[in-house]
This record gives C-alpha cells, sequence and structure tokens, in this order.
C-alpha cells in the first residue's frame, strides 16, 4: 500500500506504484502482437508482467474465438441464438477455466496497474470484436470486467485507508525533501490518470479524487511535524513540485490532480517568498503596507514624525541589500531539490522586493515625506534593478 512504512531503496525507483514501461502493452503493436508461446519463452531468462501473460492469452483467444465463430456459422449454416449456443457448446469449457483461473489469481492480487492495464486491455479487445461483429465473446468480456472492476476498485480503498491512517511519527527522520509516499501517489495517480485518459471511467475519477485529498492532508500532517513554519513551507513546496513534476510527465496539463497541486504549489510559494523576505526587509514591508494602507484611508499624516525609523529603514536597506539576498539566494538554492524550482523561488522574491522597494519609493514621494532629507539616499529603482539581476542564478 502506499502508506505502508519502508525505507526507500536508492537502487531502483521502479515499484508496484510505476507505470514505466508496462502502459505499452495498450498500443497497437503490442496489443495484436505476436502470442507468447509458453515453452519457447520458458527457455529463455525473460520474466513477464501478469498483464503481458493476460494480453497474450486473450489475444489468443480473440483470433480464435472469431475463427472458431465464423466457421461455426459458415459450416452450420446458423446465426444468431443458434450459433451462439454452439459457440459456447465447444469453447464454453474453456472460457469457465479461464475465468476460474483468473478469479484465483486476482482474489490475491495487489497490483492495482495490473488489474487496470488489463480491463483496458478488456476493453480495446471488446472494440475490436464488435469492429467484427463478431458477439460471440461479448459475454465472456463482460464477466471478465465484473471480476476486475470490484478488485482494481477494492485496491484503490485499500491505498485510500492506508494513507488516511499512516502516522507521520512512525515514519522515520524528518526531512524536507519530498516524501516516499508522496512519490509513490505521484507516480500511481500519474500511471492510473494516463491509463485512463482513452477510456475514461467515472467511478475511478471519483476514486483518484479522494485519493489525492488523503495526500494533500498526508503532506499538512507530515508538514506539521516540523517545528519552524520556514520548514514547514520547504517541505509542502518541495512535496508539491515533486508531485506535479511526476503527473505531467503522464497527466493532461488540465486535469484535476495537476490543477489542484498548481494551486497548492502557487500559494505556499508566495507564503515562502514573505518568509524569507521578512528577515531582512521585514521593517521595510512593513512601513510599506501600513503607509499604504493609511494612503487609501487619506491618513497619511500620522506618519510625519516616523522620521528616525525611515531614515534607518532608508540606510539600513542600503547598506545590507545586496548582502541579504546573496545570503538568501544560497539559502533557497539549498533548501529545494529541483534547482529549477529554487530559481523560480529566488525570481519570485527579488521582483517581490523590488515591488516593496518600488511602494517605499512611492510612499516617500507623497508630500508628507518630501522635506525629508534621507530621500536623497534613496537607491534608483532602475539600478536596483540592474543589480538585482545579478544576483539570479544561472541555471
Amino acid at each position: 500500500m502506499i502508506g505502508f512504512f519502508s525505507k526507500p531503496s536508492l537502487k531502483s525507483r521502479n515499484t508496484i506504484f510505476t507505470l514505466g514501461q508496462r502502459g505499452s502493452i495498450l498500443s497497437p503493436a503490442e496489443l495484436e502482437g505476436p502470442i507468447l508461446v509458453p515453452h519457447t519463452a520458458q527457455r529463455g531468462d525473460s520474466r513477464y508482467p501478469y498483464e503481458t501473460l493476460f494480453r497474450s492469452q486473450h489475444y489468443a483467444l480473440l483470433d480464435n474465438g472469431c475463427r472458431e465463430y465464423l466457421f461455426l456459422s459458415d459450416f452450420f449454416m446458423v446465426t444468431g441464438n443458434s450459433a451462439l449456443d454452439l459457440f459456447n457448446s465447444i469453447m464454453g469449457k474453456t472460457l469457465s477455466m479461464f475465468l476460474k483461473s483468473m478469479s484465483t489469481y486476482v482474489s490475491d492480487c495487489y497490483d492495482s496497474i495490473a488489474v487496470f492495464l488489463c480491463i483496458h486491455i478488456i476493453l480495446r479487445f471488446r472494440a475490436i470484436t464488435a469492429k467484427r461483429t463478431i458477439p460471440a465473446l461479448d459475454k465472456y468480456w463482460e464477466a471478465v470486467l465484473e471480476l476486475l472492476w470490484p478488485r482494481f476498485e477494492l485496491i484503490l480503498e485499500m491505498n485510500i485507508h492506508s494513507i488516511r491512517n499512516t502516522d507521520p511519527q512512525k515514519l522515520g527522520v524528518l526531512d524536507t525533501r519530498p516524501h516516499y509516499i508522496t512519490r509513490r501517489y505521484a507516480e500511481f495517480s500519474s500511471a492510473i490518470v494516463s491509463i485512463n485518459q482513452t477510456f475514461p471511467n467515472e467511478r475511478t475519477h471519483t476514486l483518484l479524487g479522494q485519493l489525492q485529498v488523503e495526500v494533500e492532508n498526508f503532506v499538512l500532517k507530515m508538514a506539521a511535524e516540523f517545528p519552524s513554519r520556514r520548514d514547514q513551507l520547504i517541505f509542502l513546496i518541495n512535496n508539491y513540485d515533486m508531485l506535479l513534476s511526476v503527473l505531467m510527465e503522464r497527466a493532461a496539463d488540465d486535469s484535476k490532480e495537476v490543477e489542484g497541486f498548481q494551486q497548492l504549489l502557487l500559494a505556499r510559494t508566495q507564503e515562502f517568498i514573505e518568509e524569507i523576505l521578512s528577515p531582512p526587509f521585514g521593517g521595510m514591508i512593513a512601513f510599506v503596507k501600513e503607509a499604504e494602507a493609511l494612503m487609501e484611508k487619506g491618513q497619511l499624516d500620522r506618519l510625519k514624525n516616523d522620521e528616525a525609523r525611515i531614515t534607518q529603514l532608508v540606510r539600513g536597506f542600503s547598506s545590507t541589500w545586496k548582502q541579504s539576498v546573496e545570503s538568501m539566494s544560497q539559502d533557497v538554492m539549498r533548501s529545494f531539490t529541483n534547482f529549477k524550482n529554487g530559481t523560480s523561488i529566488i525570481q519570485g522574491a527579488l521582483t517581490q522586493l523590488i515591488q516593496y522597494y518600488h511602494g517605499f519609493h512611492k510612499v516617500l514621494n507623497q508630500p508628507t515625506f518630501r522635506s525629508l532629507a534621507v530621500r536623497s539616499e534613496l537607491i534608483n529603482l532602475h539600478h536596483l534593478m540592474v543589480e538585482v539581476k545579478k544576483h539570479k542564478p544561472n541555471f
């Protein structure tokens, strides 16, 4: 289960939650490719996932079933129910054996990707027999789907419960990097979403939605374990960013999962930018916000006696901003696992800083403060923008 505790292995990222190349079984070339010949396959060292054996077996059934039905119809000159009865008297035991074998395997299977791929193999094979206008296997396809769908939904529900019942305090050492449970979900969700795109199923969408809610709650629960808000935000951003990068490899950009995590990432990133700007530039930011609120009310004169505070802010910014920006940039690049994401956050922070300093200029240009001598020590905004660009990381 996704929520099961285990130490993540660095040897291989491929797990039961990862689609990898397994999805290619649904491509026309593989779907209708040559069947596996058991005694030939056994001679080699190759091992096959369940869906590959399932595809081979059912493609052989599809081909032979269609030929058998056509032969019976022509040879015995029967149609409709008579042809179906004749077909079932010949192939019925074979179909029953297939269903019994599958029922035994599926009842103890927890590989939801294998089960889901088998469902989609059947959906495609059913479409092929419909295109050939051969109804012989219609009831069999339905029987297989009635076996597979409930099992797939049960495994999804078990994964939902496994995440819901996870205790963050039992998951080992706290780390701000992406969590392995979050990665499992990202790999798994992107696999199911990408397979589901061709034959969309509303029940699957609903269960994936519930799974996403549980993962969002899990990430928040894990973040709450960190003592500082700064570390909480780094953890959240790292996890949301990783979720998005994995999901966008396979899912459509406008899928519910992608859209939901994009909004979460944007909100937490903005909060983090405010968090890292606060220690070096918090005094100026607080003054700008206070002054702008008073300007809207026409009460800016209430700050006219704050000359000492304004002088300190102007001179403090001029003397320390370069060092503060450099320190902030290095800190951000150390905090985030994705360099591209770290770079984006620094650029967002520097843009926000320029906006605040522009607001500072605007406030000090008001009649209330025009007589202040310290205004001459303000850094020119264009000059600041040029200087800030030098501090943007190049990755």
